[in-house]
């Protein structure tokens, strides 16, 4: 009988304890913190990209990586029913591993047209389509918000980050950006819209101090993130890495509490950029700042927060406005709801959508009666990035896909080939090339530009013009320029064009045309370059940018008259 009293009275005392612990609903997050020990608040306010920290006898444990190739998590306390989520990088595309340990499944994403290219068609519809493709697949493929739209303005036309931006304009900046929020959104996940703010470089971004008056930073770096602030109701901002006026933005209280909160009404979160512990910021600030989850998150930044909570450093005030805000955006996602994500978004539609942007987005500089390419049935095929496509940029803005469609296969599509001999030069090298490239694994060598044996156009240029010239109709140049995160373009070799490549263009031109046979050139990059040394050598220039994965499809609808480029 003493037995079953015991067993009965445990019982009993495990079952008050249960439903003393609240779980999270939308409608009990003030009880919830209430419940909420500091080690556990802490765990809401900085991300689990790092295991463990120790902090008052509390271990935060190692946090599943709940999506391969995920640019981060929030971290999970099971005892009040808090998931974690997780966070994608983009923005033209969700970006994580398109291959996975212990299974043949492949898990690539839709490459869609980059930002830039995404502006210049001037269709908020349009955009707001491609938004939703990109959030339909961000939901398929089981996370919770997409990190992107970068809303950054072209200050710098050298900034290697300028391809995921929109403008160097900031009402179009405004306007395309809350499209782009509005599409990804209303598949019901979020967006954390970046960098907030001033950061209009690559070179020093880290610690870069960004001076400027207030009018500019309000009417200029603000605006854009204002419209869409007001009009979008975003999820989530990205505080940005650099000092703004000699403060970071990541410890700003003006900038992320007076400025977005109190003026323009933002109820969402503001994370951190992926910086963990700086040296020369203290934890406190950002708390305090609104700053509401430190990512990637590391270990000492927990522990700091901790030890400063205790010490009175950090006001508790902050912390639980902080991890209120937090769980206000948790229940709104889908890991929160319990949605069964099917990792198989329908990659055809979005192929479609993807190609059809990518046209609208394109820019037709020149065109002297040579476009729409009429009787052309073959063309002669210069440039390396004819046969090896950039699709998107590189860095966080990178996206693994499927395939790329290159201008052979595009123009192929269109019923127009190319000639046989300088085709397999060209798609032999570039065969080299990657394959060298694989061989050496050098991370450094983002693109084949970096560290690769140069193909010697001019000598194909020089070999191959006189055999090909009556082969072809016409001749196409492609002048392909890559970047991405963390550095800053050359002027030389980047912004201009290469003595090599000019003088590739000169002796196509010089050939073709005397020949009465017309030359176009097309550029596929994310970043402006300069024309006006070579453009009248060129019967016709289109800026196809990096068009995503459809690219040589979307050109050759440009080049035949079948699509009309609207940049």
């Amino acid at each position: 009988m003493k037995k079953l009293l015991i067993i009965t009275t445990s019982i009993l005392m495990a079952t008050q304890l249960n439903a003393q612990t609240p779980q999270l609903r939308a409608d009990n997050i003030d009880e919830v913190i209430a419940a909420m020990t500091i080690d556990e608040k802490v765990q809401m306010l900085v991300g689990g990209g790092n295991s463990g920290f120790a902090g008052s006898g509390a271990f935060m444990g190692h946090q599943e990586k709940l999506v391969a190739g995920a640019a981060g998590i929030t971290v999970a306390i099971p005892r009040l029913g808090i998931p974690a989520t997780v966070l994608s990088d983009g923005p033209a595309g969700v970006h994580i591993d398109s291959h996975r340990k212990g299974t043949s499944q492949t898990y690539y994403a839709t490459g869609f047209p980059i930002g830039t290219a995404l502006a210049s068609t001037w269709n908020t519809t349009l955009v707001r389509q491609v938004g939703e493709a990109i959030g339909n697949e961000t939901l398929e493929y089981g996370c919770d918000v997409i990190l992107g739209p970068g809303m950054n303005l072209h200050r710098n036309p050298l900034c290697g980050r300028n391809f995921e931006y929109y403008s160097e304009d900031p009402i179009l900046t405004g306007i395309i950006g809350t499209a782009m929020v509005k599409g990804i959104q209303s598949q019901g996940v979020g967006v954390s819209a970046k960098h907030f703010a001033v950061n209009s470089q690559e070179s020093d971004r880290t610690r870069v101090d960004e001076r400027v008056s207030q009018r500019a930073l309000r009417e200029l770096y603000l605006r854009g993130f204002e419209m869409m602030v007001r009009e979008s109701d975003p999820w989530t901002l990205m505080s940005s890495y650099n000092k703004i006026n000699g403060v970071y933005a990541q410890g700003n209280y003006d900038l992320l509490t007076k400025v977005l909160r109190d003026d323009w009404g933002f109820k969402g979160i503001v994370m951190t950029d992926w910086i963990g512990l700086r040296s020369d910021l203290p934890v406190a600030d950002e708390v305090h700042a609104g700053n509401d989850l430190l990512m990637p998150g590391y270990p000492a930044q927990a522990k700091i927060m901790v030890e400063d909570i205790k010490s009175g450093k950090i006001n508790m005030d902050d912390v639980n406005r902080n991890v209120k805000r937090m769980l206000e955006y948790i229940v709104r996602t889908p890991h929160f709801k319990g949605y069964k994500f099917s990792d198989k978004p329908d990659m055809k539609a979005h192929a479609a959508i993807t190609r059809q942007s990518s046209t609208e987005g394109m820019v037709l500089l020149k065109n002297a009666g040579a476009l729409p390419l009429k009787q052309v049935d073959k063309v002669a095929l210069f440039g390396v990035n004819s046969y090896d496509f950039m699709s998107g940029g590189l860095g966080s803005g990178c996206v693994n896909v499927p395939y790329v469609v290159d201008m052979v296969t595009g123009l192929k599509n269109a019923n127009i080939s190319t000639t046989p001999q300088l085709t397999e030069i060209y798609q032999s090298y570039v065969k080299y090339a990657k394959a060298k490239l694989k061989a050496d694994k050098n991370p450094e060598m983002w693109f084949l530009d970096q560290g690769q044996p140069k193909l010697d156009e001019i000598d194909i240029t020089s070999r191959c013009i006189q055999h090909e010239l009556p082969e072809a109709d016409a001749a196409i140049i492609t002048i392909g320029r890559q970047a991405g995160e963390g550095i800053d373009r050359s002027i030389d070799g980047e912004f201009n064009l290469s003595k090599q490549e000019q003088d590739m263009i000169f002796r196509v031109s010089d050939a073709f045309h005397a020949a009465n046979k017309p030359v176009i050139v097309v550029i596929n990059s994310g970043s402006v370059m300069e024309t006006a040394s070579w453009r009248d050598r060129a019967d016709a220039v289109l800026v196809a940018w990096q068009p995503g994965e459809e690219g040589g499809n979307s050109i050759a609808d440009v080049l035949t008259g079948k699509s009309n480029p609207s940049g």
